[in-house]
């Protein structure tokens, strides 16, 4: 599918059970709040307090048997209103949802540290959940580990207007696709798409922006009862905090941005970035594939072995051994299971495996590493991961592509970039045709601020550390931290990188800028 621009992995298990946790607001209220007439002069909100649950045993059966699962966490989750438009905060609200883990005994306890892991349309709940378990045991012992899903994604009223038909559909789709008819196609699904969520939504669906979605941050933490913030935010989650900082700068304690977003780049600009950075990746994952002792189930031209795939698969998509599947590989799942694998080199073995396996007649594999990047489920149904990546990235942007300026592109970008460019290319179209007000990013550069942290990691093939160097140097107080390494975000996967960001978020000790951790 090319109907998104950054999306990544997320983890639905928790999701299903926590809708009988949340009781999660109906988009219809969004919708009908939206319209309501703003008031010449806007009162400021009045932070509302949080509904707490005690969700324990909701969450410990999802847990059990992951590393950290031996740690002593509680678990809460809660609800909270803020307004659908800030412009009219007496009008219509929209219900938020998010989880808060605590450490049993904690000592000297700092405050929350909230944390958002991207996409956007990821859930910051579940993030809250895997961060108890895997962040250093320090940072735990200082802070309660918590997770807002913004608006319109997870469980904060999410966003839900893309069919799950709809969804097989894009994403089994050539993202190749040169030549004009197949590209008119996808204009036509991507169109389709955006006049269903309009129709569903109304003005309400340019409510659930990145602006918004800083200031809900506030009054969160507010109602959390934390003087400042504390934040951890990965790649989107970048944009949302560098957001709040350019509106709170005086309410930000420690502020660490990994895997940044480039703010200064167009959307082209940034699509092609990282459609060269997903060729690098690839690359590497190859030059890796090679080394091994055991030797490389690709072949010895890893490149060349997933060219042959796609035109094999192109001709006769290839079959799945896993029960109940009905689909079959296409070009499009293929190189969307490729792209989930190269988020982290760590799946890289996965990926190898399940390229191999497919190149023999069994897409299993290459299919769960697809699903795992589009939050498709076992039973076929999706999270709105997608949803709401679509509403918060067109919401954010005034930008706006010509299809005939797109199909030059892909022309270009194919014979550059040939396994992501016409992709990326693509997806250019997508917020042209999303029928829904915007309120564009602002430039960032949060003065007043204390010291925030940026971290880029030299390998990382959808946010290019070039963002992070920009970042840094847009924030008036930004302090840049390099790892060179490979893959999406950097803490905590290595120590160098740890301990700078331990000491920044307990002790406010700023690492030197232009800090360079090894791999």
């Amino acid at each position: 599918m090319t109907a998104h621009r950054r999306l990544a992995a997320t983890g639905g298990a928790f999701l299903a059970l926590a809708l009988t946790v949340a009781g999660c607001t109906s988009s219809d209220e969004g919708e009908t709040a939206a319209t309501s007439a703003a008031p010449e002069t806007p009162a400021a909100p009045e932070p509302q307090l949080i509904d707490w649950t005690d969700c324990d045993s909701q969450i410990d059966p999802i847990i059990a048997g992951r590393p950290g699962a031996e740690r002593d966490l509680v678990f809460s989750c809660g609800t909270t209103t803020v307004p659908v438009s800030y412009d009219d905060p007496e009008g219509g609200t929209l219900q938020l949802f998010l989880v808060r883990a605590s450490l049993a005994g904690q000592t000297y306890p700092i405050g929350s540290l909230m944390v958002n892991p991207g996409g956007p349309g990821q859930s910051a709940a579940d993030a809250a959940i895997q961060a108890a378990l895997t962040l250093p045991e320090a940072v735990v012992n200082q802070f309660d580990i918590v997770g807002l899903d913004p608006r319109g994604t997870g469980l904060s009223t999410p966003v839900e207007c893309i069919s799950d038909e709809q969804k097989d559909e894009l994403f089994a789709a050539d993202p190749r696709a040169t030549d004009a008819a197949a590209q008119d196609a996808l204009f036509s699904q991507v169109e389709e798409v955006a006049a269903g969520c309009a129709e569903e939504y109304q003005e309400a669906l340019g409510a659930f922006d990145t602006v918004d979605a800083a200031r809900d941050m506030d009054l969160v933490r507010q109602s959390l009862g934390d003087d400042q913030l504390n934040y951890l935010g990965y790649s989107y989650g970048t944009t949302l905090g560098s957001t709040y900082a350019e509106l709170f700068p005086e309410q930000v304690r420690a502020m660490v941005l990994d895997g940044a977003v480039d703010p200064d780049t167009t959307a082209q600009e940034a699509a092609e970035a990282r459609a060269q950075g997903f060729e690098a990746a690839y690359d590497a994952f190859a030059a890796n594939c090679l080394s091994l002792i055991s030797g490389c189930p690709l072949g010895p031209d890893p490149r060349a072995f997933l060219n042959d795939l796609l035109a094999q698969a192109a001709t006769t998509p290839i079959p799945s051994s896993r029960e109940g599947e009905t689909r079959q590989a296409t070009p499009g799942l293929i190189l969307g299971g490729v792209r989930s694998a190269l988020y982290q080199p760590s799946a890289w073995p996965q990926l190898a495996q399940s390229l191999a396996a497919a190149r023999n007649g069994d897409a299993a594999g290459i299919l769960t590493l697809a699903d795992t990047y589009t939050g498709r489920n076992d039973d076929g149904t999706y999270s709105n991961v997608v949803d709401a990546n679509l509403a918060v990235n067109c919401a954010d942007t005034d930008e706006e592509y010509a299809a005939t300026d797109v199909q030059a592109l892909v022309a270009d970008w194919n014979a550059r970039y040939p396994l992501f460019g016409a992709d990326a290319a693509l997806g250019l179209y997508t917020c042209s045709a999303w029928e829904a007000p915007r309120t564009p990013l602002p430039e960032r550069d949060a003065a007043g601020s204390p010291p925030i942290l940026v971290i880029g990691t030299q390998g990382d093939p959808v946010t290019p550390l070039a963002g992070a160097v920009d970042l840094a140097e847009d924030l008036e107080n930004g302090v840049l931290l390099t790892w060179e390494g490979n893959g999406h975000t950097a803490y905590p996967k290595t120590e160098c990188v740890t301990a700078a960001v331990n000491a920044y978020l307990i002790d406010l000790a700023v690492p030197q800028d232009g800090l360079t951790c090894p791999a």
